[in-house]
C-alpha cells in the first residue's frame, strides 16, 4: 500500500494518545515474564511487543519474531536460560542479515547452548535452554545497547548473578539507565560503577507490582518535525510523557528549540508549539539516541537548514541500512547530502522536489520520518503499512491533524 500525502488547509489543532514504548514495553515484557506478578499498563500496540507477546505466551519449537530486532536480542537470552526447553529463533530475510554475534558469544561464555543454522554470527539460531553458572562477561560498550539490556534482563535469575564489564564508551547509554531503573523498579539489585553492570541473584517471590509504560518518545519525534515544518503559532498536544523521562528519545525537546519547537509539560501531557526563532546550522551528537536521526535530517532539509550529525554507526544494522537509505531518498528530493559509517552532513537546500515516491526499504522509521514534509510538497510514501512496527495508528493520527492520505 503506498499513500500519497499532502496538506490542503493547515495542521488541526488536536490530542493525541501515543503508543507505549515499545522499548520500555518490551523490557517489561520479558521482566512480567519470569517474575509473575507484575503488571504492565499502556502497552505498546507495535508490531514488535505483539511478537514479542505472541513468543513469550506460547510453546512453539520454532518462534518467528519477523523484523522484531529487541524481540531477537531479547528472547535469545531468554531462551538460553530456560532450562529444558529447546527453540529455534528465526525472523525475516532482512533479521537474518543482522548481527547477533556479540549477544550469542557472551551467552556462551557464560555457559549457554547456542548454535548458528545458516551464518555464524546470525539467525536463525537453536537455543536449548539450561542453568547458567557462570556470572562474569566482557564486551564493547559500543555495541548496540539491546545485546548489554538482553543480559541484564536474565541476570537475577542465573545461579550467582552477573557482573557485565563493558569495554570502551557506552552507545545508547539512556537505554542501559531504561533497564537498570526497571530492574530496580521490580525490586532487583543493580550496582552500576565504573563501567561494570553488576546484579545480583534474585528470586521470584516479589510483591506485585504495577508499571505504567511511558507513550514512545521516539514516535513523538515526527509531531516535533511537523510542528518544526509549520508557521508560527501552531500546535498539538500529546500524551502520556514524564518530563523526567527514562528514554533516551525525550532529548527531543532540547534539540527542536533550534528548531523553532517548545515543548511545554502539564502533567502528563506534552504540547509543542512553533515559535518565532533564528534558525541556525543543526549540530548534534546522537551516540544515546541514533533512533531521531532520520526524522532530524529530514526536518532540516525541509527548513532548507544544513546539519551535521555524528554517533550513527548503529543505523548501519537497522531494519535497512538508515544512513544509506536517508542519502538515497533525500537525494531524490534534491538534497545535498553526504554520509559516512558514523555521520551525515547535509547542506541547506531552497527547493524540495513535488510528488516524490520515497522508499521505506522494510523501515518504519523511514515512512514516518518522511511524511511530514507533506506540509511543504504532496510526497507518496511507499509501502506504508511498515509502520505497523512501532506505530499502528500512525496514518489515522496524521488524518486527524488535517493531513490529506490517499492510497494509490
Amino acid at each position: 500500500m503506498h499513500i500519497r500525502l499532502h496538506l490542503p488547509n493547515g495542521i488541526k489543532s488536536s490530542s493525541l494518545q501515543i503508543t507505549g514504548s515499545k522499548s520500555e514495553t518490551n523490557r517489561v515484557l520479558l521482566l512480567q515474564a519470569l517474575y509473575p506478578g507484575i503488571t504492565v499498563i499502556n502497552v505498546s500496540e507495535s508490531d514488535d511487543s505483539a511478537a514479542m507477546r505472541k513468543a513469550l505466551a506460547g510453546n512453539d519449537a520454532i518462534v518467528d519474531i519477523h523484523h522484531a530486532g529487541t524481540a531477537m536480542r531479547f528472547l535469545t537470552a531468554y531462551y538460553a536460560i530456560k532450562e529444558g526447553k529447546e527453540v529455534m529463533l528465526t525472523g525475516s530475510t532482512r533479521m537474518k542479515e543482522r548481527p547477533i554475534g556479540v549477544l550469542a558469544d557472551a551467552l556462551r561464555s557464560l555457559g549457554a547452548d547456542i548454535q548458528y543454522l545458516e551464518n555464524d554470527g546470525y539467525p536463525p539460531l537453536k537455543i536449548k535452554g539450561k542453568k547458567l553458572t557462570e556470572n562474569k562477561v566482557a564486551l564493547a560498550a559500543s555495541v548496540s545497547s539491546q545485546y548489554i539490556t538482553a543480559l541484564l534482563l536474565i541476570a537475577a535469575k542465573l545461579e550467582n548473578g552477573l557482573e557485565i564489564t563493558l569495554l570502551g564508551e557506552i552507545t545508547s547509554r539512556p537505554y542501559l539507565e531504561m533497564t537498570l531503573s526497571l530492574l530496580k523498579e521490580v525490586g532487583i539489585i543493580v550496582d552500576f560503577k565504573d563501567n561494570v553492570i553488576s546484579v545480583k541473584q534474585s528470586a521470584n517471590n516479589r510483591q506485585p507490582i504495577t508499571i505504567t509504560v511511558e507513550s514512545d518518545w521516539s514516535s513523538a519525534s515526527y509531531f516535533y518535525s511537523i510542528i518544526a515544518l509549520s508557521p508560527t503559532g501552531t500546535s498539538v498536544t500529546l500524551s502520556s510523557y514524564k518530563q523526567n523521562s527514562l528514554q533516551g528519545d525525550s532529548a527531543l525537546s532540547e534539540i527542536y528549540k533550534s528548531m523553532g519547537v517548545v515543548t511545554k509539560f502539564n502533567g502528563n501531557f506534552i504540547t509543542l508549539t512553533r515559535v518565532d526563532c533564528q534558525l541556525t546550522t543543526v549540530n548534534c551528537q546522537l551516540n544515546n539516541t541514533p533512533d531521531i536521526a532520520q526524522t532530524i535530517a529530514v526536518t532540516c532539509f525541509g527548513l532548507g537548514l544544513p546539519c551535521y550529525l555524528t554517533g550513527l554507526h548503529t543505523l548501519k544494522i537497522k531494519e535497512t541500512d538508515r544512513l544509506e537509505a536517508l542519502k538515497t531518498e533525500l537525494e531524490k528530493l534534491g538534497a545535498d547530502i553526504i554520509v559516512t559509517d558514523d555521520s551525515l552532513t547535509l547542506k541547506a537546500s531552497s527547493k524540495i522536489n513535488s510528488d516524490v515516491a520515497i522508499a521505506t526499504y522494510n523501515d518504519h522509521r523511514m515512512a514516518m520520518a518522511f511524511a511530514p514534509l507533506a506540509i511543504k510538497v504532496p510526497v507518496t510514501i511507499k509501502d506504508a503499512e511498515v509502520v505497523t512496527k512501532s506505530y499502528p495508528t500512525f496514518w489515522q493520527d496524521l488524518e486527524q491533524l488535517g493531513f490529506a492520505a490517499t492510497t494509490v
